[in-house]
């Protein structure tokens, strides 16, 4: 059975409960699988080598969420081949599909959780009560260690781009 975290984040105030253990900096990067736009298994391990910022959103259809992965593609033009960033959410994959068209996502890559929750169980970032994922940002660096997470106190805010992005530019 998972490990469940009650409070450690909360929507509007409300206390909501995290199913998996914490990631915190230093631990190792777990591989996980999520589906691409069409619908094919992606493992995390094929990013390997590369420096990769995981932004996580409950939904790409809310503000806070549509701002979050415009601002990360916007950023992921500064940082180089090395890096990747990965968009991850529970929507559904052609609803990310055509979220990405509408909005003109072409540098971050979009990957659902939705089949089996196995990334948002793997770093502790399911939100039992609504089947989302929690906001959350990781930094993982050539190496597959963990070097910054944000696990953003309320879903509905912003998490600090500023930090997560001087993260990956001192990887770089």
């Amino acid at each position: 059975m998972a490990v469940e975290r009650k409070g450690v984040v909360t929507s509007k105030g409300r206390p909501l409960t995290l199913v998996g253990a914490e990631i915190k900096v230093g631990d190792k990067a777990l591989n996980f699988s999520v589906l691409s736009q069409s619908l094919e298994k992606v493992d995390f391990a094929v990013s390997g080598g590369k420096i990769r910022l995981i932004s996580v959103v409950p939904s790409l259809d809310t503000g806070i969420c549509d701002a979050q992965t415009r601002r990360f593609n916007q950023e992921s033009a500064n940082l180089g081949d090395n890096v990747e960033i990965w968009t991850i959410s529970v929507d559904l994959p052609t609803a990310q599909a055509r979220w990405c068209g509408a909005v003109g996502i072409d540098k971050v890559k979009v990957y659902s959780d939705h089949r089996d929750l196995e990334f948002g169980l793997a770093y502790g970032v399911l939100i039992k009560e609504m089947r989302q994922l929690s906001r959350t940002i990781f930094v993982v660096d050539s190496d597959d260690t963990v070097k910054y997470v944000e696990y953003v106190k309320d879903i509905g805010l912003h998490p600090d781009y500023d930090r997560a992005i001087e993260a990956v530019k001192m990887l770089t």
